[in-house]
């Protein structure tokens, strides 16, 4: 991906220009890749994504009053506004979630400092790499460090959820803010969605994870993605009635779905399918990173897209293209879509010496076949949000 030490100083030279000082701070916040456990979130299930080596950049120093000036350098556009009343801007529609982390840190009753920020990124926005995710957490990583209070990162990451969903209204599930907060270098990170218990799962040596953005974004997928939540809890009062104790459907296991499934309107059985199937793939996929059984692991990927595809039908040919694309080139494990669907990006996982033949072949075929030049970033799992040193 980019190069932090050039980012940094781009973020601290703008600050310098903007503002006239030294930022006092730089904050940091990952964008994210699922390897596995796709539209399980909103279901209480199990995730397992990584934090990758993107970020958004906070550059930042305090105030003596309750004003807070934005600045967006990937946009050349900014913000203000008072911490006394946060109102949504609705002509720079982008601070809003800079705002809604500002509200949800005082509805917390925190003690906020105003400051004056500017804020660039490197995360793709729209490629279901978790721009928006990043975004609050690196604006609440400067607030955290400017105003000095003490805040659990698991409760950092939840106010940041709730600032998506109650301000900004976007109905977002907790795994990207999770892992933004929380993820560390060379290592996935299984979450329990309904718990919040986490895991850290080592990515065996060897392995490069490839992010491949089909250059589509995803139009359709605030509709379809709430239309997708409706048909699962359906689904879910449907096997309420013939399974005890559910509650999502991750209370209910791949054995009683088949025994059940013929009792449910087509799609809701498809939909349902989907989620209970894929949280099995993903405790699978767990299993087989802990043994180093990349081929596996490559194989409950492969499932995982194909289910997306046909079951939850959130692919679109662009993800079918860059995937298939994929599963053609020698070294390569597994492949899927990632993120919400409709568009986006493609997460692969390949053998490193194979990398350089995985970035020519696929992006030309799917240049070939689909007429768009794709983005292909080889990712490294990293740390999650934090101060940046120097």
């Amino acid at each position: 991906m980019g190069d932090l030490a050039t980012q940094v100083a781009e973020a601290r030279a703008a600050f310098e220009r903007r503002f006239g000082r030294e930022p006092q701070i730089i904050a940091r916040a990952p964008g994210r890749v699922n390897l596995i456990g796709e539209h399980t979130d909103y279901n209480d299930g199990f995730v397992l994504p990584v934090a990758i080596d993107c970020q958004v950049l906070v550059a930042a120093a305090p105030r003596p009053d309750r004003t807070v000036h934005l600045y967006a350098l990937d946009f050349e556009a900014q913000s203000s506004f008072s911490l006394e009343d946060i109102q949504p801007d609705e002509e720079q529609g982008w601070s809003n979630y800079q705002r809604g982390v500002g509200w949800a840190l005082q509805e917390e009753g925190l003690d906020l400092m105003g400051l004056e920020a500017v804020i660039t990124s490197d995360v793709p926005i729209g490629s279901g790499l978790s721009s928006s995710a990043a975004i609050e957490v690196s604006i609440a990583t400067a607030w955290k460090l400017l105003s000095g209070f003490e805040l659990d990162p698991v409760r950092l990451a939840l106010l940041c959820q709730k600032a998506e969903n109650e301000f900004v209204g976007a109905n977002c599930g907790i795994m990207d803010q999770f892992i933004s907060v929380l993820g560390q270098r060379d290592h996935a990170l299984l979450v329990d969605c309904r718990s919040l218990d986490y895991q850290l799962v080592p990515v065996p040596r060897g392995a490069a994870i490839v992010v491949a953005d089909t250059m589509k974004r995803r139009g359709l997928v605030d509709s379809e993605y709430n239309a997708r939540r409706r048909e699962c809890e359906e689904g879910v009062q449907l096997l309420r009635e013939h399974i005890s104790g559910v509650r999502a459907l991750r209370d209910v296991t791949p054995q009683q779905f088949a025994q059940h499934a013929e009792r449910l309107p087509p799609v809701i059985r498809r939909r349902c399918r989907h989620v209970i199937e894929e949280n099995a793939r993903v405790e699978g996929a767990v299993v087989a990173l802990d043994v180093g059984d990349l081929a596996s692991f490559g194989e409950l990927m492969i499932a995982s897209h194909r289910s997306l595809r046909d079951d939850y039908e959130v692919s679109c040919r662009e993800l079918d293209v860059m995937m298939e694309a994929a599963l053609k080139v020698e070294g390569v494990y597994g492949s899927r879509m990632t993120g919400a669907g409709f568009g986006g990006c493609t997460v692969s996982l390949v053998r490193e010496k194979a990398v350089l033949d995985f970035r020519e072949r696929v992006a030309a075929e799917y240049e070939a076949i689909v007429g768009v030049q794709p983005q292909i970033y080889v990712c490294r799992a990293s740390d999650g949000a934090g101060a940046v040193r120097g």
